[in-house]
Parts: C-alpha cells; structure tokens; sequence
C-alpha cells in the first residue's frame, strides 16, 4: 500500500516520507478499513515532532483519525462487516504504531462505527477525535439538558462540535472566541452567546447571561490560560472538563476556591478513557449525526503524498476546521 510514515521526530518536510508499506491484515477483534480521508489533529503534529513525547516505534505512520470503507473482517469481530462505510479514531496511538495517513489501516472494531450516508469520507474523518472529545467534555458526568455550558474555543476543531452537541443535549451555549470570522462559526453552530475574549469581558456577559448564577459546564481547551477567569464564572457544584491545557501546561490549581463552591475539574485525554464511555459516545454521536444537519468545517484537503504540506497546515494555527488528507489520491 502507499504510505507516509516517519523514523525520526522533527520538522515534515524533513522527516515524512512517501513510500510503499506492506499492506497490513485484519488480526481478531479487528477491521481492516480501506481509507478515504484521514484527519490531522494537533496531537498528530506534536508526534511528529518530537514535542508531544519521544518517538516510541522503528516507524511510525501519523494521523489518529480516518474515514474509508470496511473491506476485511477478523475473527470474533460481531458489530461490523465488509463494505460498510465507517470513521474511526485513535488509529496511531495506545501502542498502535501506524495510523491513517495510509490507504489502508486494521485496528480494533471498538475504535470504528458506521458511518452515516448523508456524510462524504473527508466530512467523517473530522468526526473523530474532536467530536469524541467534545462528546466526553460534555456528557461524561450526565445529561446536560437545562444547563448552560461554556465551550472555550469555540470555533476550533473539538469547540465547533461541542457547540453542537450541547445545544442537541438540549444546553445554553455560551462560546468564546478570538476573531470575527470564529464568532462566526460559532454562531452557526448554534451558540447562544458568543463572546470574543480578546475585546470583550468574558466574566460580565457571562454572568450577565446566567443572571449571575455562573455556568454550570465548561468544555475547556486551554485550562491554564482561562482558570484566572473562568473561576468567576462558575455556578456552584460546576464542572470543568479539560482537554488541553497549551497556554501553561503547568498550571498552579486553586484548589481553595475550587473546593468552596464544589467545583469538579475532570481532565480527559481521550486514549486513556474507559471503553464504555468511548461506546456510549460513539452511539450518541451516532444519533445525533442522524437527528439532523450538522456543520463539519474542513480547513483545507491535500493528497497522500502532500501530508507534509497538510501537517504544516495545520502548524500554521490559523485553520478552521480539520484539514484532511485524501488517501485514495
């Protein structure tokens, strides 16, 4: 099969190569999906690197999300069957050393669920990690219906589905932003209130908006960059959920204030949650996918043997959305 792969962490252009790869076999518990679209996240980039941590194989092949069609079965595996349209995700990581930038992958059937026809591959391989951890964000502690949930970054990758997925689960959505053309998506996502932390008063529309009550959920991408201000913005027996914290990520934790007023801080990286929980995302993102019309913000789309200039995209940190590499091209 053809490949992109790295031996090495560094800069993309130095470090990817664009090659034949022996095209790997469904092992039992597995699927072998034939890729369409595979999905560079933040985390990809800092793999390759060498930032996020060492690199822990002879050969590594990046991208963790992907979009293709199911086209080998292994043994024992029950949910999914041969020519089934699916998005996976966490392809490189949990001691998996190849991931999606490929044009084909095997791994486990739990990290791959059907995906819908309404939806083009490039479109499923921005679901993924960030719709799994805006999912996580959201309803790892219980139903959100009746609350007001504030979604840091609410245009970014993860944001842009946690604004949705909130609004579904029947939330206010209060987003923060930095620019106009983010507020922008944000609104299209459904928030409620959208707040542009650069030249606004995060804490004064926020609370103006809950009639000083505070928020009862945040889906936080920046946990060591917002604390200072979103801890005056909490309601009593508040939950934080954070999924990065890239601003400092070495945070001093007020735990005083915290604990006064019952606030919970749930940090999540989505490798290391429980498989029930990983289930129990998939099947609501699942429902939601099919309950409507949905917004997948693809920030640019490049061929398998460009996924150099796709990570560089990215590295950018201007996008909006997920760029996308086309396997099949």
């Amino acid at each position: 099969m053809k490949a992109v792969w790295f031996e090495r962490t560094g800069p993309a252009a130095d470090v990817l190569t664009f090659g034949e790869m022996p095209t790997p076999v469904a092992g039992p518990g597995e699927v072998r999906v034939r890729l369409e679209a595979s999905g560079v996240n933040p985390a990809d980039i800092y793999r390759r690197a060498g930032s996020y941590r060492g690199i822990e194989f002879p050969r590594v092949i990046p991208n963790s999300d992907g979009a293709g069609i199911v086209d080998q079965v292994g043994g024992g595996v029950t949910r999914l069957k041969a020519g089934q349209r699916v998005w996976l995700f966490n392809g490189q990581r949990n001691g998996r050393a190849f991931g999606t930038a490929a044009e084909y992958i095997a791994l486990s059937e739990h990290l791959v669920t059907p995906l819908p026809d309404s939806l083009s591959f490039a479109q499923g391989a921005t679901l993924g990690i960030p719709a799994m951890t805006a999912w996580c964000s959201l309803f790892s502690d219980g139903p959100i219906a009746g609350q007001t949930v504030l979604v840091t970054g609410g245009a970014g990758a993860v944001g842009h589905y946690a604004v949705q997925l909130a609004k579904w689960g029947g939330a206010k959505v209060i987003a923060t932003v930095s620019s106009a053309a983010k507020a922008e998506q944000a609104r299209l996502a459904g928030a409620d209130l959208v707040i542009n932390y650069k030249t606004e008063d995060v804490v004064a529309r926020a609370l103006a908006f809950t009639n000083q009550l505070g928020v009862n959920r945040v889906a936080d991408v920046d946990f060591g960059g917002n604390i200072a201000t979103t801890l005056k913005l909490m309601a009593m027996n508040s939950t934080i959920a954070v999924y990065a914290t890239n601003g400092n990520r070495t945070p001093a934790v007020p735990m005083r204030e915290l604990m006064e007023r019952c606030i919970a801080l749930r940090s999540l990286v989505l490798f290391a949650l429980p498989r029930h929980l990983l289930a129990a995302a998939q099947a609501d993102i699942t429902k939601w996918l099919t309950a409507g019309t949905r917004l997948h913000n693809i920030a640019g789309q490049f061929a398998l043997a460009d996924t150099a200039q796709a990570h560089l995209a990215v590295e950018k940190g201007d996008k909006l959305g997920t760029v996308i590499v086309d396997c099949a091209r």
